[in-house]
């Protein structure tokens, strides 16, 4: 899937996408939780939760500074994340990992394309670019433990 976000012409907007995406994301984390049976890969997930989470407070916080609205859940897209796991769930752990992991690919690639954004700020893309390796480190681990 291509996404558009982290191309917005404007940092409020920016912001205010990628929370929403971030929001997603969170949703698509808590379901997969729910539904691994394997102890250590609900830990690991757990703890890529929570660099989401961590991701949402410091978008929040950008979003503050600006003075504009912060998004508080998801969007449509959230049925879609949320419902490769559930589906995934049917078939086995793995499976749930590879669905989370095509998730993934959209988070990274709206980090990549906001850490090169011209309407943010120089601290804003650095953010973004912790964010997008948060992000490459998540994946990463989720194709490693689908393959081995």
């Amino acid at each position: 899937m291509v996404t558009t976000v982290g191309t917005e012409d404007t940092f409020h907007k920016l912001i205010q996408n990628l929370l929403i995406l971030e929001h997603d994301a969170i949703a698509a984390y808590v379901s997969t939780i729910e539904k691994l049976e394997d102890a250590t890969f609900k830990a690991k997930i757990a703890e890529f939760k929570s660099d989401h989470d961590s991701h949402v407070a410091e978008l929040t916080r950008l979003a503050g500074s600006l003075g504009v609205e912060a998004p508080q859940e998801g969007d449509i897209k959230e049925y879609l994340t949320t419902g490769k796991v559930a589906l995934a769930s049917m078939i086995g752990d793995k499976t749930i990992l590879k669905a989370m992991s095509t998730n993934e690919i959209e988070t990274k690639m709206a980090y990549d394309q906001a850490s090169q954004n011209a309407s943010a700020t120089p601290e804003a893309r650095t953010f973004f670019q912790k964010a997008l390796a948060d992000e490459t480190k998540h994946k990463a681990w989720m194709d490693t433990a689908v393959a081995a």
